[in-house]
């Protein structure tokens, strides 16, 4: 065979050559270089030196013999490769992976191949059987604590366990400090309500209320709605009033900010039992900043080495709010006077021997002296990275401080993150799983304050952080009970929750959740819109990230009446969930998990951009009547809503090119992957308006904020120039929306 070997390169050297060169390229990669020789041109001579660029060295002469022994072995050699070759390369056929089959598509979009190790089948199952009961009631065990306050010794301590954790999991896991400001009673110094001889001192709270002693008129406001608080003031003043409320419907800030833009002077929130079937001096605790976050540092991190001067948040609240019991509500309702609300209005709760009345007769005075703190609190973190594409991450996030033993708020959601951590790590450890992206485990303190803890990440890293963590998902009250779903999320999710609600059975059902919650009409009875107080709100419509939250929940129920009350703990849970709360857990997980699952295991990502169009489309055709109506009426001129229509068309073109773009594209091609991915992550990012503040407006999300940039603030404003000058602001970020999602500049829409 040497011979042969020998024989062939002497007659191929004598034939024309070609040079090979690695030459760098610009990404630093080596590649081949193939460089024809010029050989002499004509006049050249033999007399040139050997080695020149013209040096040609004449052919030799081989006998017929010679030729032809030097052809067979070429051949033999060949055939003998090529043999070789098949026997060691060719194997027993396997099932082929494509993905999902053809019924299984995310919005129409085939995500593609998946791992070329392990199926959909293969890995859906895989996780689901590592996520069982019995290892829920030992997490669930494990982190139930007595306290869990924000940066407390337990605090903590649960920071330190699940770093421990992760460590043990070889997740490299990491911590992420702030030195927030958060607001407390004063032990020596407790808020009083005086109200004539009866004299109120409730243990809990409102963090963030303003401080200060207030003394006017009690009147009764119901749920403190907009359209409570027009009703009574069409019969009672409200002007320098304190409000009784009771707590439901909206959150305690969006109570408090309504009172204060109706003049009252302070707020004062109790649990009606027609609301909450609770003892009735259960205290109540909660916070009134409308917005997320430590409110001292809007806008930037609580790092301990930042040098800038606090700013104080828009959404502080301006008058002291407190919170008192049902017992102590009884007390004021009974004396507070005025006129009596009509039998069948809803104003009516069911405290007894309560005649309830608006008021307006009886003064009251009320003292808030809560200071604040300044506290260290840990925010912790493990990651597994991916193979494809390590520097593309799915975020799961769940605090793990609460009130009191927040047993549903927090000891839940983060045995949920403990053991999602633990069976992808164990998939890929020893199951032979490769995920395409990264998976961030997050454990988040001081959520009870406002999000704080993630919100301060958030800050501390967006330039990074905004591009990078394509979807996040939040455990926190996962199960509040077992008998209905509901979720809040990013429309660009509404198709994966779909396809997964489909693949988990209801707890102790042998029916899907998609099939137990309606079937093809699932979105009504699930769906609800994200507002500043999920937890999940400041990446959406902060930081421009696809989030959801989702819940299993009692039927009749839209919360649990348990949270921010010394109620909340397992004995409670257990009664709801019927003594089965680690099974309602185990499912929670499994649909969480099949979320991230797909989202890191299929070539392509699954946020379905077509599903924002309907959304764009209903809050366009709010601005479109608002302003044809001002138009007729007169009080407004030369003012169209047709460009922002176009805009909305813009934007319907682009998702459609997204969707011709994959269904033309080879979904196994790992970097044609990564481009269309990269077109569907910029569509959440490109609806934050670049025309606000974060810190006026933090949440600058034109559908899914909160301020006058939104297209649904535009619907409402009475202010006819801020009308024109947002709208057409809001046009112009649509549309920019619309052009992030060109494959190039030379395919940008311009039909506006």
């Amino acid at each position: 065979m040497d011979k042969i070997r020998s024989q062939f390169q002497r007659m191929m050297n004598s034939e024309r050559y070609s040079r090979f060169t690695l030459q760098p390229s610009e990404n630093g990669e080596r590649h081949a270089e193939v460089n024809l020789s010029d050989y002499a041109a004509e006049g050249d001579t033999a007399a040139e030196a050997p080695g020149s660029p013209s040096f040609r060295p004449a052919p030799l002469h081989h006998s017929r013999r010679t030729v032809a022994f030097v052809i067979l072995g070429t051949l033999m050699v060949f055939l003998g490769g090529y043999l070789v070759g098949f026997i060691s390369h060719h194997k027993p056929k396997v099932e082929s992976d494509c993905g999902p089959s053809s019924t299984d598509k995310i919005g129409g979009m085939d995500p593609g191949k998946p791992s070329p190790t392990l199926s959909w089948k293969d890995v859906s199952q895989l996780l689901t059987s590592k996520l069982s009961s019995e290892a829920f009631k030992k997490t669930l065990k494990d982190f139930d604590k007595q306290n869990r306050s924000a940066g407390s010794e337990e605090d903590m301590s649960l920071a330190n366990k699940i770093f421990d954790t992760f460590k043990t999991l070889g997740m490299t896991p990491w911590t992420d400090i702030h030195y927030v400001q958060l607001q407390m009673p004063d032990s020596q110094n407790p808020n009083t309500v005086y109200f004539g001889s009866d004299v109120i001192k409730p243990v809990g709270y409102l963090a963030y209320s303003k401080p200060g002693r207030v003394e006017g008129r009690l009147v009764y406001g119901n749920y403190g709605r907009q359209k409570d608080l027009d009703f009574v003031q069409g019969k009672v003043d409200l002007k320098g009033a304190v409000l009784l409320l009771r707590a439901g419907k909206i959150s305690f800030a969006q109570q408090v900010d309504n009172a204060a833009k109706m003049g009252a002077s302070a707020v004062l929130i109790y649990l009606d039992t027609e609301d909450y079937k609770l003892v009735t001096d259960t205290e109540l605790y909660g916070h009134v900043h409308l917005g997320s976050g430590d409110p001292y540092t809007t806008g930037f991190p609580s790092f301990n080495h930042t040098l800038f001067a606090p700013t104080e948040s828009a959404g502080l609240p301006k008058i002291p709010a407190q919170t008192i019991t049902a017992s102590s509500a009884t007390t004021l309702l009974m004396k507070i006077g005025g006129p009596e609300v009509e039998t069948n209005s809803d104003f009516k709760g069911e405290l007894k021997s309560v005649v309830y009345k608006l008021g307006g007769s009886q003064n009251i005075t009320v003292e808030v002296n809560n200071v604040l703190v300044n506290k260290e609190i840990h925010n912790v973190f493990g990651v597994i990275k991916g193979f494809t594409d390590p520097d593309r991450y799915v975020v799961l996030g769940a605090q793990r401080d609460a009130w009191g033993r927040g047993y549903t708020k927090a000891t839940v959601g983060t045995s949920v993150l403990i053991e999602l951590a633990k069976a992808f790590q164990e998939m890929v450890k020893k199951d032979n799983f490769r995920p395409r992206r990264s998976i961030i485990f997050a454990s988040w303190s001081a959520g009870e304050f406002g999000n704080v803890g993630a919100t301060e990440w958030l800050e501390g890293y967006m330039s990074s952080v905004d591009r990078s963590v394509f979807t996040y998902i939040n455990l926190d009250g996962a199960v509040m009970g077992q008998e209905r779903f509901i979720a809040s999320a990013s429309p660009l999710l509404y198709s994966l929750i779909e396809t997964t609600m489909k693949e988990v059975n209801m707890p102790r059902k042998s029916v899907s959740i998609y099939q137990a919650m309606g079937g093809s009409n699932w979105e009504s009875s699930v769906l609800r819109t994200m507002s500043v107080e999920d937890p999940a709100y400041p990446f959406l419509a902060f930081a421009g990230i696809p989030s959801m939250c989702f819940h299993f929940i009692q039927s009749n129920s839209e919360s649990y009446p348990y949270y921010g009350t010394g109620l909340d703990n397992m004995d409670h849970l257990n009664y709801r969930t019927s003594q089965r709360t680690s099974n309602v857990t185990a499912t929670a997980a499994r649909f969480a998990g099949l979320m991230v699952l797909r989202l890191v295991h299929d070539h392509l990502l699954g946020l379905d951009v077509s599903r924002y169009y309907g959304s764009i489309t209903k809050a366009v055709v709010q601005v479109y009547k608002r302003v044809n109506q001002l138009t007729q009426s007169g009080q407004l001129k030369d003012v169209s809503p047709n460009w922002l229509n176009r805009a909305r068309g813009s934007y319907k073109r682009a998702a459609d090119a997204i969707t011709s773009a994959i269904a033309n594209t080879d979904l196994t091609d790992n970097e044609s992957c990564r481009i269309l991915n990269d077109r569907i992550m910029k569509v959440e990012h490109s609806l934050l308006s670049p025309y606000v503040s974060v810190v006026e407006a933090p949440f600058r999300h034109l559908l899914l904020g909160r301020g006058p940039h939104t297209l649904a603030a535009i619907a409402e404003t009475q202010d006819m120039e801020k009308l024109r000058l947002h709208l057409a602001l809001a046009t112009w970020n649509l549309q920019g929306c619309a052009n992030a999602m060109a494959a190039n500049v030379r395919d940008i829409d311009d039909e506006i």
